[in-house]
């Protein structure tokens, strides 16, 4: 009988000590980051009537994208006050009466991200939406994307948990 209590105590001994319990360190690759670009101006870029500004996730957020990563990409359009920000998902159309149209768009990969914007007339003419553009980047973990209302800019940031506060300024 003791014989058989040691060998359980061993089986026993051995299988609890190769679990692991390290679930407290960081999951990089499903946390949840938002930063700002503020106060941009957007550069011509070879064709016509195309603006854009690019930079590489590595020096926004330190790191690049993980493979369960996605991106939303907000643009700052009005502000009711100064505690009513207008934030609109890109990519957007925007309509003019004179039968203008102006395209804000944006493509990403794991390493870098592009922002533009596109018009069917000389954006120069209408220098305000191309300069002094702010631009609010969301890294979603993909899994979630599903149950969010990309849309508002708000039930985005509710449901990752992200604060104001917790939003990185960046100054290109």
């Amino acid at each position: 009988m003791k014989k058989i209590l040691t060998l359980f105590a061993i089986v026993g001994l051995v299988a609890f000590s190769s679990c692991s319990s390290d679930d407290d360190g960081p999951d990089n690759d499903t946390y949840p980051v938002a930063f700002e670009i503020k106060n941009v101006n957007l550069t011509r870029s070879g064709a016509d009537n195309y603006y854009k500004i690019s930079n590489t996730f590595s020096n926004e957020i330190g790191t690049p994208l993980y493979d369960d990563e996605t991106v939303l990409v907000y643009r700052l359009s009005d502000v009711l006050d100064s505690n009513t920000p207008i934030w609109q998902l890109i990519p957007r159309t925007i309509y003019f009466d004179d039968d203008n149209e102006l395209d804000y768009d944006y493509d990403f990969s794991k390493v870098d991200f592009v922002i533009s914007a596109r018009g069917t007339y000389n954006l120069l003419t209408k220098p305000s939406y191309i300069n002094n553009q702010t631009f609010r980047v969301v890294v979603v973990p993909s899994n979630l994307l599903a149950s969010i209302n990309k849309d508002n800019y708000l039930d985005v940031m509710k449901t990752l948990k992200l604060k104001e506060n917790q939003i990185k300024q960046i100054n290109f």
